[in-house]
């Protein structure tokens, strides 16, 4: 099962713009590797090198000593026993799981697939990550951590003998976590090699052998893990001494809520939910992937069927069937699915900023100066790292596409805004960087909703956190009561 790569002197450029400047290391078999680094820094543009899914300008990757011959795609990348896990789902979502696991490898039988070895081979990777599953369930008919959880059993069924994970635990629960952990020390001890990529230390410092720290497109460090404590990590990526992850808490606000839900109900997610959140409050959802919290939001801003609730902005009733009439009414949501939900990704970062506030461009023809000037507002505003502004979305890193979608939702200026997960994928310095925005927004009058599944970003930064479980709210703990063990009592059930 295993196998030595080799880095040399590997450069990479898009057009003028250099991302990768001559990385060079090795990596020794069944070792269990933490690659680090801010979004831009150029991780996964090495790791899809190696996969690939790209080709290096200069110099090469040697595969078991042999340097690999350009071209060959990612199909001779899994011939070599490297597979990739993306931290952006690479499902096709009209196809069963079993199809998505055997697209481009389907077992043959003489002429015929042979259905039946597939789909028992299907069975036992969905086993061995812990989705209990049909093979035969439509991909778009999961929820993100069980499309996580599919990749993740995809990348079994190719027989890896170098595995990469980006972000695998994103979207997962504590127990799926858990799960994944106890399956990285099976494949470690069959000589299996991993480069776990994560924005989450605690994960690194726990899992992995070594670290390796890139920043701006270069090898910065390379260390034991033992050697290193969190917070030399975090200031190893950004290249400086990063203090003060939470900002100061504002005071608890008081007066009229800005938005007051109650008897809200989703039919299959949620039943009965009462909430409320005042100007210059940030209320936390917390909860196990699959509780509803997502699914109550999209509810409420009409992107699913409600059975009934009433919801109150500002004091006045309104009724909301889609999320053009929640924009108009102050109400705005940030979705998880950042890809998929929240940017038109093949789009240029002028029409994705300002595609939520079209009408302030166009009386009646388009402005593409203002357009152009809002944009160049939000790239400072928002730190949005971009080699040009000209570029397609799909050309920032994953925190940097967060960083635009964040600026996307509020450039309408709403008086309530939700973020679902607004720091899943996104490094420690840009972390810190969004949980100083939201306080901004409170301190500006914003009523704000966050729903994370990282307890301590909730703990760190909300007034109260409304807890659901099971599609019901269990309890909203006061600021004085957020501590992990509370939210994960009321969360899971159990004390």
């Amino acid at each position: 099962m295993s196998v030595a790569v080799e880095f040399r002197n590997v450069t990479k450029a898009f057009g003028p713009v250099r991302v990768l400047h001559g990385v060079d290391f090795a990596l020794q078999p069944g070792r269990v590797y933490g690659l680090l680094g801010e979004n831009g820094a150029g991780k996964s543009t090495l790791m899809k090198i190696l996969a690939g899914y790209e080709s290096p300008s200069g110099g090469a990757v040697a595969i078991d000593g042999a340097v690999r011959a350009p071209g060959g795609g990612p199909r001779a990348a899994e011939a070599q026993g490297i597979v990739l896990i993306h931290q952006e789902f690479n499902l096709a979502d009209d196809l069963t799981i079993m199809q998505n696991i055997f697209l481009g490898h389907e077992i043959r039988k003489g002429p015929f697939l042979d259905d039946r070895a597939m789909r028992e081979q299907t069975r036992a990777a969905l086993a061995k990550v812990g989705l209990p599953l049909d093979p035969d369930t439509r991909v778009r008919k999961l929820i993100v951590a069980e499309k996580q959880l599919v990749e993740i059993a995809r990348a079994l069924a190719r027989r890896a003998r170098l595995l990469i994970m980006d972000e695998p635990t994103a979207t997962l629960t504590p127990g799926e976590t858990e799960r994944l952990f106890a399956l990285m020390a099976e494949l470690k001890a069959a000589g299996v090699t991993i480069i776990y990529i994560s924005h989450k230390l605690d994960e690194v410092e726990r899992t992995t052998d070594e670290v390796i720290v890139m920043r701006d497109g270069l090898l910065v460090a390379r260390e034991p893990t033992a050697s290193l404590t969190r917070r030399q990590m975090a200031n190893l990526m950004v290249g400086r001494e990063l203090a003060d992850l939470f900002p100061a808490k504002l005071p608890a606000p008081d007066g009229e809520p800005a938005i007051r839900v109650r008897g809200m109900t989703v039919p299959g997610w949620a039943e009965d939910i009462d909430f409320e959140v005042r100007r210059g409050e940030i209320l936390g959802f917390a909860g196990l992937v699959g509780a509803g919290r997502t699914e109550l939001f999209e509810g409420l801003l009409g992107l699913r069927p409600r059975a009934g609730g009433v919801l109150e902005l500002a004091g006045k009733p309104v009724q909301i069937r889609n999320p053009r009439d929640a924009a108009r009414h102050g109400l705005t949501y940030l979705s998880e699915d950042r890809k998929g939900k929240g940017l038109h990704v093949h789009l240029g970062l002028r029409p994705n900023l300002t595609l939520m506030a079209l009408e302030r461009y166009a009386r009646p023809w388009l402005d593409p100066a203002a357009e152009q000037a809002a944009l160049r507002a939000a790239v400072q505003e928002f730190g949005i790292r971009a080699g040009a502004l000209e570029v397609r979305a799909s050309a920032l890193s994953g925190g940097n596409q967060q960083k635009l979608a964040l600026a996307k939702v509020l450039h309408p200026e709403p008086s309530v805004v939700v973020l679902d997960e607004p720091t899943r994928g996104v490094d420690v310095g840009a972390k810190r960087e969004i949980y100083h925005l939201v306080q901004r927004l409170a301190a500006q009058g914003l009523a704000v909703i966050v729903i994370s599944s990282e307890l301590m970003e909730l703990i760190g930064l909300c007034h109260r956190v409304a807890v659901m479980r099971a599609g019901r709210l269990q309890t909203t703990l006061q600021e004085s009561h957020l501590t992990e063990e509370e939210l994960i009592v009321h969360a899971t059930g159990t004390r």
